[in-house]
């Protein structure tokens, strides 16, 4: 799977494993928000990418890898403080139409039961 450029700006790099793709954000200057946080946007940003990977994922097991994928409507739950570490954000998808897809992604650092942020994403499939 390819990344979009702005994944190779933020260092977004993909983690090796079964089912939806992993996606690893490391800290630095690029994601820094206020001193020792990661900036809300770059999570928004992780949080998409890994959303839009998920859903890549899913159309290429139906055989619709060519769709074009547009979104319609993102909502983002920040939760916690994201530090200096490495983010981790996976998406699934919850729903897969002929026209619309409903993934939801959710971000994480040291434990994937306690999410930094998450996030509700409608696709429309073109």
């Amino acid at each position: 799977m390819i990344l979009p450029p702005y994944a190779q700006i933020l260092g977004i790099e993909l983690e090796a494993g079964p089912g939806a793709p992993v996606l690893a954000m490391p800290f630095g200057p690029r994601v820094l928000g206020r001193p020792g946080f990661v900036h809300g946007g770059a999570l928004a940003g992780l949080l998409e990418i890994a959303a839009i990977s998920a859903l890549r994922h899913a159309l290429a097991g139906e055989a619709r890898d060519e769709a074009v994928v547009k979104p319609v409507n993102v909502t983002v739950d920040f939760m916690r403080g994201g530090r200096e570490k490495v983010t981790r954000a996976q998406g699934h998808v919850t729903r897969l139409g002929t026209r619309i897809a409903n993934v939801e992604a959710v971000a994480w650092q040291d434990d994937r039961d306690r999410p930094v942020a998450a996030a509700r994403m409608h696709f429309l499939l073109a």
